[in-house]
This record gives structure tokens, sequence and C-alpha cells, in this order.
């Protein structure tokens, strides 16, 4: 069976480190993480991830410009993108994402429950349309 593959990419090394830890803990995922935004496609083009989880506020290249980037090449045009933030609270997202122009939004510091959630719901959403 094959494991799905998610991209963390966010310039702070210990939350992208244990996002990647509820991830395993969940099972069925390979992890991947990229901590400089300028360096995303790349690390995209060599893992070819399922779905990415990234950062909002980043130096250099924030989330916006590299989802921007992401979707604009037709390998990851299809690939859900979820921004993790701290400009929204826990409380808002509860025990999922909330959406915001179409695109999900996690708080930081990410709830286990509702990154589990969201990241199953894509994921699934993604393999159907695929089918």
């Amino acid at each position: 069976m094959k494991r799905n593959r998610i991209l963390i990419i966010d310039d702070d090394p210990n939350i992208s480190r244990l996002v990647a830890t509820m991830l395993n803990r969940l099972g069925g995922y390979d992890v991947c993480i990229e901590n400089r935004s300028y360096a995303a496609q790349a690390a995209a083009e060599r893992f070819d991830p399922d779905l990415v989880l990234l950062d909002v506020n980043m130096p250099g290249k924030d989330g916006g410009e590299v989802a921007s980037e992401l979707k604009a090449d037709p390998r990851f045009t299809n690939v859900p993108i979820v921004f993790l933030t701290s400009l929204i609270s826990p409380s808002e997202t509860g025990e999922g994402a909330i959406m915001n122009s179409g695109m999900p939004f996690l708080a930081k510091p990410v709830n286990p429950h509702a990154l589990a959630r969201t990241v199953k719901i894509l994921i699934a959403n993604t393999c159907a349309v695929a089918m």
C-alpha cells in the first residue's frame, strides 16, 4: 500500500519537527521537512508530495508566494496546501481547519486532532478526484 507523502515547509525547525512527529504517530505518511522558503519548490520536486503543510509567515518568500509557485507548476496544481499560522488561534479552528479564500488554515500551535482530521479529509478527497 502506498504511503501518502506530506511536505512540511516552515522556517521554525521546532514546529516542523513537532508536526512531523504528530504525523509519524498517526502512521501511514512519509514526511519531508524544508525549513527554507526559497528551497520549497525544489523540495517539492524531489519529494513529490500528496499534501503540503505550509507556514504563512517566513523570511524570504512568505507562504502565499510559495503556494502560488507550487500551484503554477502543473505537477502540483492538484496537491492540497494547508496553511499553518499563528495569525489565528486554536480556539478559532477547533477540531479542524478554517477556510479562507478556499484554502484551509490550521492555527499554531497545531492541534494534533485538527491536523489528523484535516490531513485525512484532504488526502481522501484528493484520492477520490484522482480516480
